[in-house]
């Protein structure tokens, strides 16, 4: 399938070398050994997990692109981390959770459909091509959602919600794509006329 494959190029992309920072807050002031990652929201089990506990699913990883919606991409990026899904099968999502938020400890959030985040290479990393994300990119925990644009892929992870309804990020209430799927090239909402 077209993207699932190092080396494919979306339409409207080009390949750069460098994986620049981009972020919509500054790095939250929280020490690493203090950090936790909460599930809530629609699940039977509400989950909070430090750094150790949410290493200890299994690492595994994941050689994909990194697609912005700036239109640039950086090609074969090693991410280690944890499938998403490991995490969210013990916290059981109850029947009617379809959508989730995943939140950063200063308030940004993006939203995503809870089939993305049962895929099975979207991950909460913490190392990229074999070396420990900086601070700046993310660390301690990093989502990384291949098949979207990266404004989906939020750093600093402290809680994934559960919801039954959709709910829009802080960059999808400026009118960036709900969806934000590359090749299709989702990049913002359709104007309404």
């Amino acid at each position: 399938m077209k993207g699932k494959n190092p080396g494919d190029l979306p339409v409207g992309q080009h390949w750069i070398e460098e994986w620049p920072v981009r972020t919509a807050e500054p790095p939250p002031d929280v020490e690493p050994e203090s950090w936790t990652l909460r599930i809530t929201g629609l699940v039977k089990r509400s989950l909070t997990l430090r750094l150790p506990e949410v290493r200890g699913f299994g690492a595994v990883e994941v050689v994909r692109d990194f697609h912005c919606v700036e239109s640039w991409s950086v090609p074969d990026n090693t991410w280690k981390g944890v499938p998403v899904h490991r995490i969210l099968e013990l916290a059981n999502p109850l029947p009617e959770a379809c959508y989730a938020i995943v939140r950063s400890p200063g308030g940004f959030e993006t939203n995503l459909l809870l089939e993305v985040l049962l895929r099975a290479d979207t991950l909460l990393v913490w190392e990229r091509n074999g070396e420990p994300l900086s601070w700046d990119h993310g660390y301690p925990l990093r989502l990384v959602v291949p098949d979207l644009y990266a404004y989906k892929s939020a750093k600093w992870v402290s809680e994934i919600r559960l919801l039954s309804e959709n709910r829009p990020g802080t960059w999808e209430k400026q009118g960036y794509h709900s969806g934000a799927e590359v090749w299709t090239g989702e990049r913002f909402e359709p104007e309404s006329t």
